[in-house]
């Protein structure tokens, strides 16, 4: 066989090889050429969708198929009053639990905060003797606290007074009626005395209504036994979100 035969099949086989790589380029994939036109259509008009993968790349199909990610913003209130009164009702609730702190984490108050307002209860034991609506003079220091923190609010303040259902009858207190009601005014007095504007105080008496606890335990009738002092919001608040501050057992009185 002639030398030059092998040379020539070789530029023979390569030629060959040319061509169909030459054929295969001329050759243009129509479904594959749809989905890139659509990826890059679909970047160029979204280019914030693009999402960037650490160590691999992004398929044009990836990109088409791969559902959005919508995230929906926090509800805020449409009125930015009502904002800011909610944030005021907050820092009230703040500032009363620091004053508080002490007799809280002694289980003999108990702060909630709900569409209603911030109630502070204050278990009877901590302000009164039994039977009575004269202030002991240990709580005195204590309500004058929460009093400093009320002057300087403009919210309406409510203090409601309750007994358990054991029945009282004194020349002072012929019913739990007038005990309640006289332990809510002692509390709404001292509040005057400590700057806090009389118009916005109100005192109420429930006397054994309302009950928190059965009345069938001594540690029910004791944790039933409280003033609750009311700080409401503001006529135009809107209402506030319910967060229990701090819940613990009352204290036999």
């Amino acid at each position: 066989m002639e030398r030059w035969l092998v040379s020539y099949a070789d530029f023979i086989t390569l030629l060959f090889a040319f061509f169909v790589v030459m054929y295969a380029l001329s050759t243009l994939n129509e479904g594959k050429y749809k989905v890139l036109s659509q990826a890059l259509i679909h970047a160029f008009q979204n280019p914030s969708q693009l999402v960037k993968r650490e160590g691999a790349g992004i398929s044009s199909q990836s990109i088409i198929n791969k559902p959005q990610m919508v995230i929906i913003p926090k509800p805020m209130p449409d009125n930015p009053a009502k904002l800011r009164n909610m944030q005021k009702m907050k820092e009230i609730a703040d500032d009363v639990l620091k004053v508080l702190d002490p007799l809280v984490k002694a289980g003999l108050v108990k702060i909630t905060q709900s569409s209603r307002g911030i109630a502070i209860e204050i278990n009877a034991s901590v302000l009164f003797a039994s039977g009575e609506a004269k202030l002991a003079p240990s709580s005195i220091k204590v309500l004058s606290s929460i009093g400093e923190v009320l002057s300087r609010v403009p919210n309406p303040i409510q203090v409601e007074g309750y007994t358990d259902n054991a029945p009282i009858a004194t020349a002072l207190f012929p019913s739990n009626w007038e005990l309640s009601t006289a332990r809510a005014s002692s509390v709404v007095r001292l509040f005057a005395q400590n700057g806090v504007a009389e118009e916005r105080l109100v005192a109420v008496g429930y006397a054994e209504n309302h009950p928190v606890k059965p009345n069938d335990t001594p540690e029910g009738r004791a944790r039933n036994r409280r003033v609750n002092v009311m700080i409401l919001p503001e006529p135009d608040d809107a209402a506030v979100p319910s967060v229990e501050r701090q819940n613990s057992a009352g204290v036999k009185n």
